[in-house]
């Protein structure tokens, strides 16, 4: 109870500050603070930082999310190198080629982990415009002949030598980054959509317009997905922001018809029946590992689906190997860990010491579900697909490279929400 108080009055001063600071005049803290003499610098050091970490132990979902994060990223390494080795050695590749590319980026992960969950997550406030010019620059890079590599009738993914990346990943980050920081820039504000929901709507259509001009449409949906989420959290209006999803919901319908091969694609899984010797060959050969798994599976390495079978099966078809390998145990042991790391977010963003953190925590748990659920709803023939990868699981650079990242802001966020013993 104790601790619950102090969060609590932590908060309102925060907040007492702030309203103080609209009217020109400093808060009670800051007018005790003034008054102390300069012969006091013991007493002034004890007022804490809003950008310090949290004094006394994290919280449970602290160690939680880290030990999934942990086991998913060292589970994922081990099934790409299952269902990639085939891969390899029939292009004439070292079987540990995959493998060894998804090692390298994980070790990338893990520092960008480290040092987002270290550096105070305010902090990265400073760089939210910079980030994302940057991020619309490298979303030019694909069309630059020489760069940009098609793959599945998207031009999404850039080559510079042996590195390989796709910059909608990262600029996922960063349209989130800037609309938690608008929306709480703007938080007495929230009820005057000029001011808050045009902003984010502006970027999002033009990250948007850059990921559908790529042939993304799944990147597309995701980040829509996230805005809308980070909105709801942050307190938008209802009404406009039902508007907002039913014209993005309109405009996807709209992009996916425009062409016979995005139309035969996302419309596969209605039947997969009559769509199985074409549009839906890899979802019906998903299904097939699917059954073959079992209970517990037929064995890590065992599997028959990536024998040619199944295409991707290294990437975004990852849980159809995991379901065969493994089986049900597997499958439940997996799902599993994503609805615990999504309750666990729910309460990081909760808990959260500022505005801020709590947007940051509830975008990033909202785009890591998102993109699980569609995911697992393509490879299952539940959802259209759309080459998501798996958080985590899947053989993709730049993708556990940024997922990562964003799980070290969403660590940062739950040590910050300690409060002091």
């Amino acid at each position: 109870m104790a601790a619950a108080g102090t969060l609590v009055a932590e908060r309102r001063r925060q907040v007492a500050q702030r309203t103080a600071a609209r009217r020109g005049k400093p808060s009670a803290t800051r007018r005790k603070i003034q008054r102390q003499p300069a012969h006091a610098p013991a007493k002034r050091r004890t007022i804490r930082s809003s950008l310090a970490p949290a004094v006394g132990p994290p919280p449970v979902s602290y160690y939680v999310v880290a030990t999934i994060v942990a086991v998913l990223t060292t589970l994922g390494l081990v099934m790409v190198l299952s269902a990639s080795s085939v891969t390899s050695f029939h292009r004439g590749l070292s079987p540990w080629r995959y493998f060894s590319k998804q090692v390298m980026w994980s070790a990338l992960g893990t520092i960008a982990l480290v040092t987002t969950m270290r550096v105070p997550y305010q902090r990265w406030r400073n760089w939210v415009t910079p980030f994302l010019v940057i991020c619309y620059v490298l979303m030019l890079l694909p069309f630059v002949p020489g760069l940009g590599v098609p793959v599945g009738g998207a031009r999404a993914w850039v080559q510079l030598g042996p590195i390989g990346f796709q910059p909608s990943e990262f600029l996922k980050l960063a349209v989130l980054l800037y609309c938690a920081d608008v929306l709480t820039k703007r938080e007495d504000r929230m009820h005057i959509v000029r001011e808050t929901l045009w902003p984010c709507l502006a970027v999002l259509v033009v990250s948007g317009m850059f990921m559908l001009a790529q042939g993304d449409l799944g990147s597309a949906v995701v980040l829509g997905a996230l805005v809308l989420a980070v909105m709801f959290i942050g307190g938008a209006p209802l009404i406009p922001l039902a508007g907002v999803a039913g014209a993005l919901g309109l405009t996807s319908l709209v992009f996916v018809l425009s062409t016979e091969y995005r139309r035969e694609r996302w419309t596969a899984f209605l039947d997969l029946a009559s769509t199985r010797e074409n549009g839906g060959w890899q979802v019906w050969q998903s299904l097939v590992g699917i059954a073959d798994g079992g209970i517990t599976g037929v064995g890590v390495g065992a599997s028959r689906a990536k024998w040619g079978y199944l295409p991707l099966a290294h990437s975004d078809f990852i849980f159809a190997i995991i379901a065969e390998e493994l089986g049900l145990v597997g499958v439940v042991a997996v799902l599993g860990s994503f609805l615990l790391l999504a309750f666990f977010g729910v309460q990081i963003a909760l808990a959260a010491a500022d505005r801020f953190g709590m947007l940051l925590a509830g975008g990033v748990t909202a785009w890591l579900i998102v993109q699980t659920i569609i995911n697992v709803g393509g490879v299952t023939g539940m959802m259209p697909l759309t080459g998501l990868t798996l958080p985590f699981l899947s053989f993709g650079g730049s993708s556990l490279l940024v997922t990562m990242t964003a799980m070290g802001l969403l660590l940062n966020v739950a040590r910050s929400s300690s409060p002091a013993p």
